[in-house]
């Protein structure tokens, strides 16, 4: 895509479409598509999603947004209390204040029973995955969508990469490369039917 503008209305028309919706023409396959951007148009891409969010929800699609970020902080104060989180990142060795962050957020036991009842209490017919890149390295984005699979399989589900995902691998900030994930369709290439 050109622009963010250019790629937020192609998304528009995607996600609006029925076929979208109805998760027709996927083969089988799970309902998951990476939104990949540049890293450096963020800010613009956040306020995009905002504005796309608006835009389905006026249009009868509601959207539930699982912000990777916001979801990780919330569990984090719940957790060790209000802040808490600043004090303990002084107090420790930066490989050891990563390996606490995992053990708080725990893919299994925490994070994906925190979005599977955000997704139960939501009737959403589209679920945004976002903060991939705020929550880096702490949370992998490749672990949540393996993980995801399980848990949102209702409704299609749209994750805002910032980075690069060529339909085999990601590539986070397009540096980064990930472990290979194949389950996902890149949205860019989603074609409309006539």
């Amino acid at each position: 895509m050109n622009s963010v503008a250019e790629g937020f209305e192609h998304l528009y028309k995607v996600i609006s479409s029925s076929d979208f919706l109805e998760m027709k023409s996927l083969g089988g396959e799970i309902p998951f598509f990476i939104s990949p951007h540049e890293a450096k148009d963020q800010v613009e891409v956040d306020k995009a999603i905002k504005g796309l969010r608006n835009k389905l929800k006026n249009h009868g699609i509601p959207v539930l947004e699982i912000n990777l970020y916001d979801l990780a902080m919330m569990i984090i104060n719940r957790e060790l209390g209000q802040g808490e989180i600043f004090e303990l990142e002084k107090e420790m060795e930066k490989d050891e204040f990563k390996e606490a962050l995992q053990s708080i957020l725990d893919i299994n036991e925490v994070l994906m029973p925190a979005i599977r009842q955000l997704i139960a209490s939501s009737g959403a017919k589209v679920y945004f995955l976002t903060g991939i890149g705020l929550v880096f390295p702490f949370i992998r984005s490749h672990n949540i969508l393996n993980n995801l699979q399980n848990v949102a399989k209702d409704a299609p589900t749209v994750a805002f990469f910032p980075g690069k995902y060529n339909g085999y691998s990601l590539e986070l900030f397009g540096l980064l490369k990930d472990d290979n994930y194949y389950r996902a369709f890149n949205i860019d290439n989603y074609k409309l039917k006539a």
